[in-house]
């Protein structure tokens, strides 16, 4: 992608101006219109947000977004939509023991409604409060307990595949962990044994960072800076690391967007979150600048692979080696096609990644790393193209909000309109989220107001 070192907040002013009424009104008429009967909203056919059977990890980003819209806005309509739909059918997420995705719907609710009330932007309420972090306190440590062991290096969270199955996508559910070890929480296992959650958390991101994340040292022939694959394989029964492998991309060989762009995105929130954490904390773990190396790496591997391998614009297509892309000449050569007849790009990347970049670039600013500007600039960029046509929906008719979003190009889930068979003109609900989260994110730069974490203010903050 090309960016523009000159962009900066304050070029978004207008179309974030412009977008929050847009979005404003997605959200409304989704959360009074679904029926929660019929499972969590996933993706729209012909402009309708319908269901898709696979695991249950979409429900949090519909009640999320109407949050982060009264977050934005002060809109108190929104706020009660959000809390509404968190406690009548959020609970069962919490519990929910058959999943890797604990951070994607938990955090995105009740960790947002908490950092609201921290933050003195909804009443005070000690009894609220405590519902919120009661559920993630719970939530972390179900997530923690589904937990595999390697042969020579840490665990990791697995995957919906099974205890053989390290995903890409998990390392955005460590701060279901982090939150949950925030508030002073532990696993208890056998025989009343106490496992940290910071620890678990943790060596799940080592683990991620050594087997999914790839830095040009020569481990397969495919191996280059920056590159991630979608899934790493273990032997179940003695813990040695098998294969690469992936559930959506098109190859265990080629990089799947939206799991690059769940690594961005994982790691410098991590990144920000050992921030705020006292040195003691981190020292059992090896110290913080072990850790921050650790997160780090990634970080700039990831978002450096993306910067490299995405048009021009910074939308990124499905898959970097989809072979549709052989017949499209210098595709990276000039902005994505969302209506082009070889491959569909996933306008979800690109809104999950835009905040991997910014949130990158602002920790290292923050610590005087040059790099940092380029890092924002390209993030700003991504969100700019996506706050304009053909991404953003303006139309009422379509409830979606992000377009030309996929969600499982190899099984053909994505609605095709034409006879091509390539899919546009779509959204999924976490590019729907995404995007409002990272439009948040570029307002309180823009308005000076609280940094937007996950975690939200901790008194007496560390390093």
């Amino acid at each position: 992608m090309r960016i523009d070192t000159a962009i900066t907040p304050e070029h978004l002013r207008d179309r974030l101006a412009a977008f929050w009424p847009v979005s404003g009104a997605k959200i409304a008429a989704l959360c009074e219109g679904w029926d929660p009967a019929k499972g969590s909203p996933v993706l729209t056919v012909r402009g309708e947000y319908t269901s898709q059977g696979w695991t249950e990890w979409t429900q949090g980003f519909q009640y999320g977004w109407a949050i982060l819209q009264f977050d934005a806005t002060d809109d108190s309509r929104f706020l009660e939509l959000g809390r509404r739909g968190t406690l009548d059918v959020m609970a069962s997420h919490v519990s929910h023991v058959g999943v890797h995705d604990h951070g994607f719907n938990n955090v995105s609710t009740y960790g947002n409604l908490r950092r609201l009330m921290l933050e003195g932007r909804i009443p005070a309420d000690p009894w609220q409060l405590g519902f919120y972090e009661l559920a993630l306190k719970v939530s972390g440590a179900v997530q923690a307990a589904r937990w595999s062991t390697t042969r020579d290096g840490p665990g990791y969270i697995y995957s919906f595949n099974g205890p053989q199955s390290l995903f890409a996508d998990t390392i955005r559910s460590v701060r279901a962990l982090s939150v949950s070890h925030l508030l002073g929480h532990q696993l208890m296992g056998e025989n009343d044994e106490r496992i940290s959650l910071l620890g678990r958390g943790l060596e799940h991101a080592q683990s991620t960072a050594r087997w999914n994340v790839f830095y040009g040292e020569g481990r397969d022939i495919y191996d280059v800076w920056g590159r991630v694959a979608h899934e790493s394989v273990f032997n179940a029964n003695d813990g040695r690391f098998r294969t690469s492998s992936t559930q959506q991309g098109y190859s265990p060989w080629t990089t799947w967007t939206r799991g690059l762009a769940w690594v961005m995105a994982g790691y410098p929130e991590e990144l920000e979150f050992i921030d705020i954490l006292p040195d003691e904390e981190l020292a059992p773990f090896g110290g913080r600048n072990e850790i921050t190396a650790m997160l780090l790496r990634p970080a700039r591997a990831s978002c450096d692979f993306f910067i490299a391998n995405t048009p021009t614009d910074g939308i990124p297509y499905w898959d970097t080696g989809a072979p549709g892309l052989a017949k499209m000449g210098d595709y990276l050569e000039r902005p994505a096609e969302p209506f082009n007849t070889h491959e569909p790009v996933d306008s979800s990347s690109a809104a999950i990644g835009a905040q991997g970049l910014l949130r990158l670039g602002r920790w290292l600013t923050r610590r005087g790393d040059a790099e940092g500007a380029r890092y924002t600039a390209a993030g700003l960029g991504v969100l700019s193209r996506l706050l304009e046509a053909p991404y953003l929906s303006t139309d009422p008719v379509h409830q979606g909000l992000l377009l030309h979003s996929v969600y499982h190009r190899p099984r053909g889930w994505d609605h095709n309109p034409l006879d091509t068979g390539v899919p546009y003109g779509e959204a999924v609900m976490w590019g729907d989220y995404h995007l409002v989260e990272a439009a948040l994110l570029v307002q309180r730069m823009l308005d000076g107001g609280p940094e937007y974490t996950f975690f939200g203010p901790v008194k007496g903050a560390g390093a």
